[in-house]
């Protein structure tokens, strides 16, 4: 078990230690962790085989990491920060970065912060719907909660609930993860991210919507659609596998 302190936060990693290669850092998505996330999926034992080294995170708010209940202990930029710190406390200066969902979205904020440090960026379970400028939505933060999981209404965020009481995640850290700050995504910013970039997401993935709708606004980023698979389904499809060692080893076909 491997901790590091940043922000006055302690946060939770894993590290499968130097390979002959590249390292792959993986980000984990809103009610999850790194092990559910990436392990049990085979995601760390995929990147082993490929001869990476696997470093995983768990995001302030989730798995074994610090739990604030303070909103402004969150937002991208915040949990963003947890990613470079975390290559700091490594000594890596520049990594392949991949993040799903929430995690997608921080793997974003990181790569646009700090282009220099990333060889590749892949962003898993976003696509077209983060481009649309939506109200602040509420909902899920309540759906978090809610005394009884039977009273929330919309299908998606009683799925993330039933998903987080699985996990025995600390609802209220979810919560304030999900009343944090909120920078509207900067598209000059994006349209000039000079970092490599894969979109992935699964065809019926109303959440994310078209990755190559996102993938058109990234100088030179490509996408793939997962037959089939919805939000919750993808992460763990052998094509989204696949897809991404293709991307990484420079052979991803069109």
């Amino acid at each position: 078990m491997a901790h590091f302190n940043f922000g006055g936060f302690e946060l939770h990693f894993e590290d499968t230690g130097p390979g002959p290669v590249n390292t792959l850092v993986l980000v984990h998505g809103f009610t999850s962790n790194a092990h559910e996330n990436w392990g049990r999926t085979g995601w760390v034992h995929a990147a082993r085989v490929k001869g990476l080294r696997c470093v995983t995170l768990d995001l302030r708010g989730h798995g074994q990491s610090a739990k604030p209940h303070d909103p402004a202990d969150y937002g991208r930029a915040n949990l963003a920060g947890d990613v470079l710190a975390l290559l700091d406390h490594l000594g890596l200066e520049k990594v392949d970065l991949m993040g799903f969902s929430l995690g997608a979205h921080v793997a974003l904020a990181a790569a646009m912060a700090a282009p220099h440090r990333f060889w590749n960026l892949i962003l898993g379970g976003i696509g077209g719907r983060m481009l649309e400028a939506r109200p602040r939505d509420d909902a899920m933060a309540l759906a978090m909660e809610a005394e009884d999981i039977e009273t929330i209404a919309e299908p998606l965020h009683k799925s993330f609930r039933q998903f987080a009481d699985e996990q025995g995640e600390d609802r209220l850290a979810l919560a304030a993860c999900i009343r944090g700050p909120h920078t509207p995504l900067d598209l000059d910013a994006l349209e000039t991210l000079s970092v490599p970039t894969l979109v992935v997401a699964g065809s019926r993935d109303d959440l994310a919507g078209d990755p190559q709708a996102l993938a058109d606004k990234i100088m030179g980023a490509r996408a793939v659609r997962l037959p089939g698979c919805d939000h919750f389904s993808a992460i763990a499809h052998g094509l989204y596998k696949a897809a991404v060692f293709d991307f990484l080893d420079g052979v991803l076909e069109d």
